[in-house]
């Protein structure tokens, strides 16, 4: 009797994911060594330093100086770190941050501005030359302490309430500024605020942070190119690496494991025995200090202050920074905030219909092309994968709300005040969280769960390849 023999066949390995460019750089960039991250980081730090003084062409802002616009980049990528510690990191809700900004850049104006009664730099105990930089690591303590102050009995509230909360103390830090008229001077603000006295010379007689210089940009010297926009990037991108390295420890210890064991269930991080409610005061306190520090750098630089500077809407360009960047992500929230501070910018002297035949020609081919997208979802839509359909419809609102906005521009045309894409911020940073609730809601940059105690150690050992030993050397 002849036996059959059956096969079983082996099962098939499951398939390997997909990965982007994204995720190739970062293993490549997790894989490094200390110090190879730092000799990869140093010569990108150089380089972006050296930005403003050489603006590539198509990065150039022909509105407004680039250097003013980096500056007041790097001042929103401390918000957007500081915000991304509270939201990203502890999973705390936070619609008022505006009110941490706030506070910190009045501590600033009440100690140094001529306008305040407060003034300590005329007979004071501040001197002028020093005063701005004196006052920084108080309007850090003194934003840590309103920090401790708001969080202590707010922080036992979740998601909407806190929300709710923090919101009432961004509009009430407004409202005083606004209405203690004695001591903030109200609505007129505060001005003549002290900045950095350094490098004064007979062509800067008040030194290379003043608003005065406007620096040279034919110059050979880098130092002479470099206006006053310049040079407070150049402080904030040094705020910005000591914050980054600050908040990448407390990442990596046993403060951030307990964020992101709050973040992800924080009833199981409490019966696993994490102290919740000290943890989040911690982030909620390390986070105000970030942004007390940002209007300490914002006071400086402006020299001038007043409530509308402080109002709900900066609040929300914070926190969508954050969201379109990545929560909890350090690098994503600052392209987020770059993306949040440079486009306004850059789009400032970009109109949208420069004379109204060529507008009315637009929007004759944008009608066409509705027509055929709509034949185009009739016609195929059945067949189309679930990505395409997405990218199809966020298309066609895009092209609906331009379409609108166009009309609006070329029913209200001025020849001398044509409208901008600049003054329409709001709009298309709304539209863009829209998009991006669609395609992507964790952002560009998203965060990625991985160990955080030995992280390295244990990456380092799975790459290792495995020592094959030869076939029969154990017999």
């Amino acid at each position: 009797m002849s036996e059959k023999s059956t096969t079983i066949e082996a099962p098939k390995p499951p398939p390997r994911p997909m990965h982007g460019a994204g995720d190739a750089l970062r293993g490549w960039w997790e894989g490094l060594s200390r110090p190879a991250q730092w000799a990869c980081g140093i010569p990108a730090i150089i380089a972006l330093a050296l930005l403003p003084l050489f603006p590539p062409p198509l990065l150039d802002t022909p509105g407004t100086s680039f250097g003013g616009v980096m500056a007041q980049f790097a001042m929103y990528a401390l918000i957007a770190i500081g915000l991304n510690v509270v939201v990203g990191q502890a999973g705390l809700l936070d619609l008022g941050y505006v009110g941490f900004y706030a506070v910190g850049a009045y501590t600033v104006g009440l100690l140094t501005s001529p306008n305040s009664p407060w003034n300590q730099t005329d007979g004071g105990w501040l001197d002028s030359d020093w005063a701005w930089l004196a006052c920084v690591p108080l309007a850090i303590a003194v934003t840590a302490v309103s920090g401790l102050i708001l969080g202590s009995p707010t922080l036992r509230l979740r998601g909407d309430y806190l929300a709710i909360v923090t919101l009432g103390f961004g509009e009430i830090v407004r409202l005083l500024a606004d209405n203690l008229g004695e001591l903030t001077n109200g609505s007129l603000g505060l001005s003549g605020i002290a900045y950095p006295h350094v490098g004064e010379s007979e062509e800067r007689p008040n030194g290379v942070f003043s608003a005065g210089n406007v620096g040279d940009a034919d110059s050979a010297n880098l130092l002479d190119r470099a206006n006053s926009g310049t040079w407070w990037y150049w402080l904030g991108m040094f705020f910005v690496i000591v914050v980054l390295l600050i908040v990448g420890n407390l990442e990596r210890s046993r403060v951030g494991r307990a964020w992101v064991a709050i973040r992800e269930d924080e009833d199981a991080a409490e019966i696993m025995g994490v102290p919740a409610f000290k943890f989040k005061l911690w982030a909620f306190m390390i986070g105000a200090a970030v942004g007390g520090l940002s209007g300490a750098l914002y006071a400086g630089q402006v020299q001038f202050i007043n409530p509308t500077g402080f109002n709900i809407i900066n609040s929300m360009l914070f926190l969508c920074a954050v969201v379109i960047g990545g929560q909890g992500n350090k690098l994503g929230v600052i392209v987020g905030a770059f993306l949040i501070v440079y486009l306004p910018n850059r789009l400032m002297s970009v109109q949208l219909v420069t004379d109204e035949t060529a507008g009315y020609i637009q929007l004759g081919v944008l009608a066409a092309v509705f027509a055929g997208l709509a034949v185009a979802w009739t016609l195929w839509s059945r067949r189309f994968g679930i990505w395409v359909r997405r990218l199809f419809v966020t298309v066609t609102v895009v092209l609906g709300v331009y379409w609108v906005i166009l009309l609006g521009a070329v029913l209200l045309f001025r020849p001398q005040g044509a409208q901008t894409l600049g003054d329409l911020k709001y709009l298309y940073f709304g539209i863009a969280l829209v998009v991006m609730m669609i395609l992507r809601p964790q952002g560009l940059f998203p965060a990625r769960q991985k160990l955080l105690a030995y992280g390295r150690q244990i990456y380092l050992a799975v790459r290792r390849p495995l020592r094959r030993e030869p076939v029969g050397a154990n017999r």
